[in-house]
Order: structure tokens, then C-alpha cells, then sequence
């Protein structure tokens, strides 16, 4: 045993206070240059859309039979969930269905499930210089095994497909459909997910286009405060963000559109923003919220929020969507919310940018179910017979892509580039 005296004491403390120092300088630098090295490392100046993955065929394999496209079982003429019909032209696999067009040939459709048609849709994505897209994640899904198989595999294409066209891609947990019980599965989901993608590690090499927000990998969770009586109430997703803000992730929260005044979707609770202090971005749902009538009046609501966030240090991104419609789902009269050739969703665009939005997203790219799809549908001369059903009528003249088209304008203005303006461009 030996002692030192209190000069050589001194000494050696601030020796290893200098190297904790300069220890965390260069750990904090190598944090900060790996994440510089990502292709997206904010959202900031992107337009990114939803990405469902949630359509299975009979036999596609995943042994799911019909799933989102049957209504209570039957997909068939007269019994179907979805109001759009996908264009198959550009699909590697198909499926035959029981509808059929015209000329008696049978109508084909795709699955989620294949990787063929994930890679098509990655390609659009490029092709047509939308960003990228968040890739939907249902707790209510996948706590069993057949849905967890599923939207792994969907979620392991997206992630090559991403990466071999350059887009952005982030993971988004759906909460509808939880129990309290399920916080646990929604954290070591993600756990699983970081092992497999060395998100927290920043693999560049492994998920170079992963979405980053303030430094770390973005994950998104959807679904707080809404007075729908859901199972799952704040304590719940605090304890869920405080998960994901302790592992190092950056948060979005997925909101009610009238999460800052608590108005009719929202719950009435101060602790809804508390918990929105916790997390980097906020997203409010607008679908279904207005048409193209009211939507002027409803855009003062986007600058009201952004005013509240930019006051609470929180990012803001506002949602548009080209239309709406569920009447396979929900019956002939249910409520629908017409595209008006694209000019409904030209003006929430142009309205989000007015009110100085920063970031975009568009609800959703595949999601035929509510009649909200940007991605290739079929127009009204090219869809099959349903005569007790009703599907989206996509005038002719503006082709199955015209809300790709459309959708990456959106993403050239926000992306800084001039030459756009609240009049819808014109597609030369």
C-alpha cells in the first residue's frame, strides 16, 4: 500500500477530468460525424407518406388469406374494404381475384408480402422524387405470430429497397388496437429491430437512409390523446416515450388535429402536452378534418400549432391527403371527400407552406382502404365491374400516377426549388 500526498492527488484527478473530457469530446464527435454521414439526418426539407404494407392475398404465403382487402371475410364483387383499385401494370407478382373487368378478363392484385412489390414501390418513390415514406408498424398486428411475420418481411424489403434507391425510411408503431399490456412488446420490438438494423450503432453501411432528427434515429408513434376510448391512455405512452427517449431515439408523436385546443378528437388533459414536450416532432392527423370548401378557414388551425411549437421547442409537420373514401368498407353513404382532379391536395400543400411548414406528411402511399393512396390506382375506364360497390373515380386524362407526379412537386418545394406558388403546376 501506498498513499499521495494532496499535490500529487490533485494532479491525478484533473488528469482524469481532462481525459473524461476529451473522452466525451471525441465520442460526441464520432456520434456527430456518423450521423452526419446518413443521407437524411433530419426531416427538415422532406415530404415523406405513410406506408400501410398491410395487404395480403390468399396465397401469397404469409397465410393470412385476404387481408385488408375483404370485407368481413369475402372479397368479392359487392364485399371488398378497399375504394381504390391498384394499376397492376408494372407488377411483377400477381393475383388473380374474384372481380373481373368489362371484357370478362380477370382483375389481378398485388401483395405487401412479396418483395417484388415493395422494390416497384421504392422505385415510384424515386422516380417520381418523393422522399420517402414511415413504415407502419400495428402493435394490434404485431403481438401475434402470423403479423409479426408479416411486417417483418415487409419491413426487412422496405429496408434494402430503401437503401438500393436512395430513400428515407423510418419505423412508425401504430397504437391502435393496444392494451396496457402491450407497452412491453412495443420496446422490446424495437429492441429486436435495433439488433437486426444497428440503428442505435448508426450503421451507415446497414441503413444508410434512415430518417435521423437531432442527432439520433427517428421513431415514430402514432395514436396519443384521442378521445375514441382507446384501451391505452398517457401513462401508457409516457412510459413508451421515455423508452425510446432513454435508448437515444429521437420521438414523433402522431396526434389529434386538435391536440393544442383540445377540441372534439382530442382529450381534454394538460398531460397531452406534456408529453408532446417530451418528443421532437409533432404530427397531427388531418384526414378526414376538412374539404376543399373549408379548408382556407382550417389552415389558421397549422399556423396556431406552429406558433405553439416553435414557443415549445418541438418540430411541427402538418399532413395532406389527396382525398378520402371508405364506402366498401362502411356502405354507399358513408362520407367521402372528393380529389377535385388534385386541387384539394395542391391547396393543403401550398396551405402548409404558407403557414411555414418546414416538413410534410402525406397520408398515405398505399392506402387503398380510405381512399387516401398518392401510389399508381387504377383511373375510372381501367377499373373492374363491382356493380353493389363503388370505387374512386380518377379521371382518365390524369393517369394512374398523377399523385406521385403531384406529390413529388410537393417534394421540389419543399426541397427549396422555386417556380411553385398556390396554383396547382401543370404537367407538361
Amino acid at each position: 500500500m501506498f498513499y499521495l500526498n494532496s499535490y500529487t492527488m490533485k494532479f491525478y484527478i484533473n488528469m482524469k477530468s481532462i481525459l473524461i473530457a476529451v473522452v466525451s469530446i471525441l465520442l460526441i464527435t464520432n456520434i456527430s460525424a456518423q450521423t452526419n454521414s446518413f443521407q437524411y439526418p433530419s426531416y427538415k426539407g422532406l415530404v415523406m407518406a405513410g406506408y400501410q404494407g398491410w395487404f395480403n392475398t390468399a396465397d401469397d404465403g404469409a397465410g393470412r388469406r385476404w387481408h385488408h382487402f375483404e370485407r368481413r371475410g369475402v372479397f368479392a364483387p359487392g364485399s371488398c374494404e378497399i375504394d381504390l383499385w391498384p394499376d397492376m401494370t408494372e407488377y411483377q407478382k400477381q393475383y388473380p381475384t374474384p372481380f373481373k373487368f368489362s371484357n370478362e378478363q380477370t382483375a389481378n392484385v398485388f401483395s405487401a408480402y412479396d418483395k417484388s412489390t415493395i422494390d416497384l414501390h421504392f422505385k415510384w418513390m424515386k422516380d417520381y422524387g418523393i422522399d420517402g415514406v414511415f413504415m407502419q408498424r400495428f402493435v394490434a398486428e404485431i403481438r401475434n405470430a402470423s403479423g409479426k411475420n408479416h411486417f417483418n418481411t415487409v419491413l426487412e424489403n422496405a429496408m434494402q429497397a430503401a437503401k438500393r434507391n436512395g430513400r428515407a425510411i423510418c419505423i412508425m408503431y401504430d397504437l391502435s388496437g393496444m392494451y396496457p399490456e402491450d407497452v412491453p412488446l412495443v420496446l422490446k420490438d424495437m429492441d429486436e429491430l435495433n439488433q437486426k438494423y444497428g440503428l442505435l450503432k448508426y450503421d451507415t453501411a446497414n441503413c444508410p437512409t434512415y430518417l435521423h432528427q437531432n442527432g439520433k434515429p427517428l421513431i415514430a408513434v402514432w395514436g396519443i390523446g384521442f378521445n375514441d376510448k382507446r384501451k391505452y391512455g398517457f401513462t401508457e405512452a409516457d412510459t413508451i416515450i421515455n423508452g425510446l427517449n432513454s435508448r437515444g431515439y429521437s420521438v414523433m408523436l402522431g396526434v389529434p388535429t386538435f391536440w393544442r385546443d383540445f377540441g372534439f378528437d382530442a382529450i381534454q388533459s394538460d398531460s397531452l402536452h406534456l408529453l408532446i414536450k417530451k418528443t421532437a416532432i409533432v404530427a397531427p392527423w388531418f384526414v378526414g378534418r376538412y374539404d376543399g370548401s373549408s379548408y382556407p378557414a382550417f389552415n389558421q388551425h397549422i399556423k396556431d400549432d406552429i406558433a405553439w411549437c416553435r414557443a415549445n421547442g418541438v418540430e411541427y409537420v402538418p399532413l395532406a391527403f389527396p382525398g378520402f373514401s371508405w364506402r366498401n368498407m362502411n356502405g354507399p353513404h358513408a362520407r367521402t371527400i372528393d380529389r377535385e382532379n388534385g386541387n384539394f391536395f395542391w391547396q393543403q400543400v401550398a396551405g402548409a407552406k404558407a403557414a411555414g411548414a418546414e416538413m410534410l406528411y402525406i397520408a398515405m402511399f398505399d392506402e387503398m382502404n380510405e381512399g387516401t393512396s398518392i401510389f399508381k390506382c387504377a383511373t375510372v375506364s381501367h377499373l373492374p365491374l363491382n356493380p353493389t360497390g363503388v370505387f374512386v373515380q380518377i379521371d382518365d386524362r390524369l393517369k394512374s400516377d398523377y399523385y406521385l407526379w403531384l406529390a413529388g412537386q410537393a417534394a421540389n418545394w419543399f426541397h427549396g426549388n422555386t417556380g411553385y406558388n398556390n396554383a396547382k403546376p401543370v404537367r407538361r
